[in-house]
């Protein structure tokens, strides 16, 4: 056959598997979304659109108090505005100015959750990241019912199920904080629901081990003394002091075998 009237004949076989190919993965993702498997990568990208968007309004909003600052200066070079005012001015720039640094850093926290989240995407076998957030929701809770639930520890560290402890109180308001955001993400989750739920149960766990650590203070407990430079040091203290075996042991060595070849033969 003639290739030119073959290419006309089958010139539609290329779009359409350059389609189906294309339909596939759209498929496959929305599958995906669907499963929830993207839910934890969805709701991070949420978190660091949502964060440059803070950080554009307040880069905005220092450029805003800086041009303030200097009609204000002018202002108070023709001594129709007073040095307080200046000074309050430029106050509001410094505020400002930091507003800005916080939340160029949080930008750059929340990119790095994404990475962490794009490279955590379960298996299709693997459980959900609503069910894994959900596990761990609960193994905070089974944490907390120990000292509920168990007398030795109710007589050990009574300030873990005092309301009138302001680190048990700080629980108690994060574990309503956290039981809400779980209803509010059943069923159909959206990411910003999911990332919402997310943090309550970061927060939920941080209060846990604030009030933990309130409880067994009072309890007696002294906190560890042992610091992080500490660790530091003693680990460069140890290796220090292999080192020095090393060389004490290469030195001796080195004192037998020149020992050696000066003692005289015997013969």
């Amino acid at each position: 056959m003639d290739p030119l009237l073959l290419a006309v004949e089958l010139w539609w076989i290329a779009p359409v598997a350059a389609g189906g190919v294309t339909a596939g993965a759209i498929g496959l993702r929305r599958r995906s979304t669907r499963s929830g498997r993207r839910l934890e990568f969805d709701a991070a990208r949420h978190d660091l659109k949502a964060a440059q968007q803070t950080a554009v309004e307040r880069r905005m909003a220092v450029k805003l108090a800086r041009a303030d600052v200097a009609r204000i200066a002018a202002e108070r070079s023709a001594r129709r505005a007073t040095s307080d005012q200046l000074a309050g001015a430029k106050r509001m720039l410094r505020n400002k100015e930091h507003d800005a640094k916080a939340a160029a850093a949080d930008v750059r926290a929340k990119q790095v959750r994404l990475n962490a989240a794009r490279a955590a995407i379960p298996a299709a076998s693997a459980p959900r990241p609503l069910e894994r957030l959900q596990a761990q929701h609960d193994a905070v809770v089974v944490r907390w019912m120990r000292y509920e639930t168990d007398p030795a520890l109710q007589i050990a560290y009574p300030a873990m199920t005092d309301v009138r402890q302001p680190a048990t109180a700080e629980y108690l308001r994060a574990a309503g904080r956290a039981v809400e955001a779980r209803r509010a993400a059943d069923g159909k989750v959206a990411p910003a629901e999911f990332a919402a739920y997310r943090d309550a149960v970061s927060d939920l766990e941080r209060a846990f081990e604030s009030a933990e650590y309130a409880a067994r203070i009072r309890a007696g407990e002294a906190p560890q003394a042992t610091s992080a430079w500490q660790d530091a040091a003693q680990g460069v203290i140890s290796r220090s002091a292999e080192a020095i075996d090393r060389a004490a042991g290469a030195a001796a060595s080195a004192l037998a075998a020149w020992n050696e070849r000066k003692r005289p033969d015997k013969r």
